[in-house]
């Protein structure tokens, strides 16, 4: 017989502002012991020296988590340029030094136009893709580079926010699966330099605000305090413009059972369902042929 796991069954999204130092999996098992949840997950990690959102799924929520994979985000990033390291940031070791041109803020704008919209991006060798089953930053702490083959990306918005050199700092608005780190790198080969990040803040992940950030130290005096579940979103809390259903009687009870329910009335796709009760049941699909499937079932 497996063993259950110890803890709360405490079900919600909580918007952390991540303090740097942490790795994502340090912050959700730090939030975890905090809530004594059973269960923790997150929904795209950050750099360890990276602060911002990280929203982490307790309970049930973790269910939702996939669905936020797809999630537009946005960042505020300041560069050094003039300087190259391994990691492409302040935790790698320098691989080069050049001067940097005279540059004017007219002209960094110019070129930051470059990048908006859909682009090719190579990932970096210190990230989490696998090659062969290996991740790339394992093979890179080994000394070795392997050939990645470019990722289309959108960049919706860059904003010049200052250039004090060698500083320069940017706020960007882009797709899932856009390195920083490689865009900071590519704007400074454009200017003619290289670069690294001294600083990374993740501002929004959508559907989520800045201003609903919590951080850590909020959090412990919200335990103390005795407040602490008060800071948790609604379960569904980033698939809020997916359709609505409610189910009562029969058909709340087939659903839950992980029945589909056939002629169904509504719009094909993705749907949040929910009982009468008011309690969400989970996930589901509306197919082709009218019938609505269970995708995902929590169970509470």
């Amino acid at each position: 017989m497996s063993r259950r796991r110890k803890g709360r069954d405490i079900h919600g999204v909580l918007l952390l502002d991540k303090p740097a130092g942490y790795s994502s999996n340090q912050a959700v098992q730090k939030v975890r012991w905090l809530f004594q949840a059973r269960k923790a997950g997150h929904t795209g990690s950050l750099d360890p020296f990276a602060t911002g959102m990280l929203p982490v799924c307790l309970g049930e929520a973790s269910k939702t988590a996939g669905f936020m994979l797809d999630a537009s985000k946005t960042y505020h990033a300041t560069a050094l340029l003039g300087q190259a390291t391994t990691t492409g940031d302040i935790e790698g070791e320098i691989t080069r030094e050049v001067p940097n041109p005279e540059l004017t803020a007219v002209e960094i704008e110019a070129v930051l136009t470059e990048f908006l919209g859909q682009t090719r991006q190579v990932p970096p060798m210190y990230s989490a893709l696998k090659h062969k089953g290996q991740p790339l930053y394992k093979l890179a702490r080994e000394g070795k580079e392997v050939s990645r083959e470019a990722r289309t990306i959108t960049v919706h918005s860059l904003e010049l926010l200052s250039w004090e050199p060698p500083l320069l700092e940017f706020k960007v608005h882009c797709s899932k699966g856009t390195y920083i780190r490689t865009l900071a790198e590519d704007i400074a080969e454009k200017l003619g330099s290289c670069a690294h990040l001294k600083a990374l803040r993740r501002l929004d992940v959508e559907p989520f605000r800045q201003e609903d950030m919590i951080g850590l130290e909020q959090l412990i005096a919200m335990a103390e305090a005795g407040t602490l579940d008060e800071s948790l979103l609604k379960p569904d809390a980033g698939l809020e413009d997916w359709p609505l259903v409610v189910l009562e009687g029969e058909g709340q009870k087939r659903f839950s059972h992980g029945n589909p329910l056939e002629h169904f009335s509504g719009e094909p796709g993705m749907v949040r369902v929910y009982g009468a009760d008011g309690i969400m049941l989970g996930l589901g699909e509306i197919d082709s042929d009218q019938n609505l499937r269970p995708k995902r079932l929590f169970r509470y």
